[in-house]
């Protein structure tokens, strides 16, 4: 055998070799493989909508809290321009320096840290905006405070207060925190005046008369605590016993001159 036959002999040897060695693919092996693609992409979608229902599920959440006015706490994460960062069930949210008291904020950066109470006051799902408000809540307790003190006032009490302002019309009195009666100019004194600062100056102490509270307001007179003696005299100085007689008859008259 000549050695160029040997060499196609050995050729085609390995040639046989090679192929036994690869696997056969068959229509089974495909239809394996299609079904494991599917699996792995159907896995993927469902954890791709968890994902999404979560999301939706927070934001969801978020615009009941805003209907509610629900009152939560959160930690302030950093200071921004124009307002603070927090997170709420880690989804980014803003409160701008407005929002952060009823006081004024003179430096963002000091509130970093803080916790506060806040209410939701913007949740937009779509463009995924969150904007909460700790002033609001702040303001809504003031208030719940004043209306208990204000309770505590009733129409004809006499009490005790600071002159807090002067205005044209009147003098506004400091009766507990938070809790201010008007003392109307034409209540000040028996006498007729033009202005409050005529018989107040702002910080003195006064003793008042209340009038009326209605819608949170109460009406002050400082007149009241000494019109009433006034009248009273004037009363006993002009009254007419109910037996007297208006008229005098001529014989009467008669009866007691002496001639």
């Amino acid at each position: 055998m000549s050695e160029e036959m040997k060499n196609e002999m050995e050729l085609e040897n390995a040639e046989a070799v090679e192929t036994a060695a690869e696997p056969v693919e068959t229509m089974e092996d495909y239809a394996a493989e299609l079904e494991a693609s599917y699996k792995t992409l159907n896995k993927r979608n469902i954890e791709i909508s968890e994902d999404e229902s979560g999301v939706l599920e927070k934001w969801a959440h978020f615009t009941q809290m805003l209907e509610e006015r629900t009152v939560f706490s959160v930690k302030i994460a950093e200071a921004v321009k124009a307002g603070v960062v927090a997170y709420v069930d880690d989804v980014r949210a803003f409160i701008p320096a407005s929002q952060l008291s009823t006081e004024y904020v003179e430096k963002l950066e000091d509130w970093q840290g803080k916790n506060i109470d806040v209410i939701v006051i913007t949740a937009d799902t779509e463009k995924k905006r969150l904007v909460l408000s700790g002033r609001e809540v702040e303001k809504e307790r003031k208030e719940a405070e004043r209306k208990e003190k204000l309770a505590q006032f009733k129409a004809g009490d006499v009490v005790e207060g600071t002159v807090d302002s002067l205005k044209n019309y009147g003098a506004f009195i400091k009766l507990a925190d938070g809790v201010d009666g008007l003392l109307h100019v034409s209540q000040i004194s028996t006498q007729r005046i033009k202005h409050p600062g005529v018989v107040l100056k702002e910080g003195q102490s006064v003793k008042v008369k209340i009038l009326s509270v209605a819608d949170g307001k109460i009406s002050l007179s400082m007149k009241a605590l000494t019109a009433p003696v006034e009248d009273e005299e004037q009363h006993e100085r002009f009254d007419y016993k109910e037996t007297a007689s208006v008229t005098t008859g001529l014989g009467d008259l008669l009866k007691v001159l002496k001639l």
